[in-house]
């Protein structure tokens, strides 16, 4: 059975938009790769901005996800169950081409031109970094970090470093960047 047509649109949408951007992709396009009426657009989504907002949403159930079965593998030190977690980003990055993160790839398109996005960006990476540093503390108190380290500081450097680097990789279609990023932050922080 076909899956739900907003669904659908969704999936379709993230996939476009890892490709594409928001601004050259078109509604044209995801009717025509989704095989959907134009109807049925319009009467899930308001708009492409709509519609955009709501595959970030879709995304970020996704890296609600993986957060949840990286960082609550307590089998695992909490450092490593961290760092797991961008390594398997950095493996799904690789297979699916080096297109790189929905956040941050959004983020540098259409951050100084609409504030609906800036702000929705700028929370869904909130969401990011306050995760990480409920399990930084963890190996703080664990006596894996010094224990003056901020970790709310060090989980949002984290974040930084790996969106630069993303974008490196997506640059050059290669997981090195990501690979030394990782190595050198983790290597310092610890």
């Amino acid at each position: 059975m076909r899956k739900d047509t907003k669904e659908h649109l969704l999936e379709t949408g993230l996939d476009l938009l890892l490709e594409h951007g928001y601004n050259d992709l078109g509604v044209q396009a995801l009717l025509s790769a989704s095989d959907v009426p134009k109807g049925s657009f319009y009467h899930h989504f308001r708009s492409k901005q709509d519609f955009a907002l709501a595959v970030v949403d879709r995304y970020m159930r996704q890296v609600h996800a993986g957060l949840d079965d990286c960082l609550n593998d307590t089998r695992r030190p909490p450092l490593d169950r961290v760092r797991r977690f961008f390594e398997l980003s950095r493996e799904k990055y690789g297979r699916e081409g080096y297109r790189g993160c929905l956040l941050g790839n959004l983020g540098q398109e259409l951050s100084a031109v609409n504030d609906a996005f800036r702000y929705k960006i700028e929370w869904c990476f909130g969401e990011i970094t306050a995760r990480l540093a409920v399990c930084l503390e963890e190996a703080r108190l664990h006596g894996d970090l010094p224990k003056e380290t901020d970790v709310h500081h060090m989980a949002d450097l984290l974040l930084d470093c790996w969106e630069g680097a993303a974008l490196r990789s997506r640059l050059r279609r290669d997981p090195a960047p990501l690979t030394a990023m990782l190595d050198f932050y983790f290597r310092t922080a610890a």
